[in-house]
């Protein structure tokens, strides 16, 4: 069959990657879609069950980092467009692996920008999926796509480095025959089903369905905007059809919601317990070295192309705890693979 469009999406088989792979695999059967996931800790698999048998749909087990594999892939699959969202995300590990980070999220960047820009086929788009956590902490501030990049963690400082890359294709090449369209999205916290254990609403779910309490890091009043990852995807869909290359577009929720606040509403909808029961299922622990209270965006740019979130908090956390509770065993054994990476580095 021809296919009108090949989209490479890097971390196909990550939390928000797999999202994206399902929803281009369905809504349009006329593209082939090619998934390149090194199938970390924090992926599976099983996330693409329902289109891994499809016709339009091609997975390729590699590391980004490896430039023969990705120079091999442009060379051969005429590649249209580019979702880059492979990356290690975990602020935790940033601190104790920073350099495992930057050769994932800079290194692996730079192997990709340079493959797809010597290709003899070059995208008509690459889009760098980045975060909202580049800005660094906002207090009263409400950051929009100018303000300043003030990473506060090596995660966020491995992504603004990686966004610096991509501008750098854009800034060289756009005035010349060798035009490379990037566009750069930040978006808040996107949750969902499927999402690993170690992020912060399904780690409160899977302790709460092993009875144990929530653990919340320090005692600092912290806040997250959450945005369900259906939403994020239309997001991104968008700004590959109606968005301005050279751009970054911020893909920001209304929905701002403290962390306390956060695992009381779960220890309700989990154990279905009277309010006087709440807090004795919460739990402080230390905190992180470096901890950012919050991250205000405002998105008006993606929003007068078109975008508006669809899904509340409320019918978003609880698609998300259903589905939890539908699939308890769903991560249990990338749990368990993680325990025994932590353990051995330890040695």
């Amino acid at each position: 069959m021809d296919f009108n469009r090949t989209v490479l999406v890097t971390g196909g088989s990550g939390f928000i990657g797999s999202h994206l792979v399902c929803s281009l695999v369905n809504r349009h059967p006329d593209w082939r879609i090619i998934n390149l996931d090194n199938l970390d800790y924090c992926c599976s698999l099983r996330s693409l069950e329902s289109v891994e048998d499809r016709s339009n749909y091609t997975f390729i087990r590699g590391d980004v980092c490896n430039s023969r594999l990705v120079k091999h892939i442009f060379s051969t699959e005429n590649i249209d467009v580019v979702f880059h969202l492979a990356a290690k995300s975990h602020v935790e590990l940033s601190f104790e692996a920073p350099s495992s980070f930057q050769r994932v999220n800079v290194d692996g960047t730079r192997v990709l920008l340079g493959a797809a820009h010597q290709a003899r086929h070059r995208p008509q788009v690459f889009v760098y999926v980045s975060t909202d956590e580049v800005y660094g902490a906002g207090l009263d501030q409400v950051f929009d796509e100018n303000s300043p990049v003030r990473p506060s963690n090596p995660y966020a400082a491995t992504k603004a480095a990686a966004e610096y890359l991509v501008r750098s294709y854009w800034d060289q090449y756009k005035v010349s025959s060798v035009w490379f369209p990037v566009i750069i999205t930040r978006s808040n916290n996107i949750y969902g089903p499927r999402q690993f254990t170690e992020k912060v609403i399904p780690r409160f779910l899977t302790l709460l369905q092993m009875n144990k309490k929530c653990t919340i890091q320090g005692t600092l009043p912290k806040s997250r905007h959450f945005l369900f990852v259906s939403d994020a995807v239309d997001a991104f869909l968008l700004v590959l059809e109606k968005g301005i290359v050279g751009e970054i577009y911020n893909v920001g929720s209304s929905c701002e919601i403290p962390i306390m606040q956060l695992a009381r509403e779960l220890v309700r909808m989990v154990k279905d317990i009277p309010d006087s029961e709440v807090n004795d299922w919460l739990e402080f622990v230390p905190d992180r070295p470096r901890v950012d209270l919050r991250y205000p965006i405002t998105c008006e740019k993606l929003q007068q192309l078109g975008w508006r979130a669809q899904v509340s908090w409320t019918e978003g956390i609880r698609q998300t705890v259903k589905w939890y509770q539908d699939n308890p065993d769903f991560w249990s054994e990338r749990n368990q693979q993680r325990i025994q990476l932590e353990d051995a580095s330890d040695l």
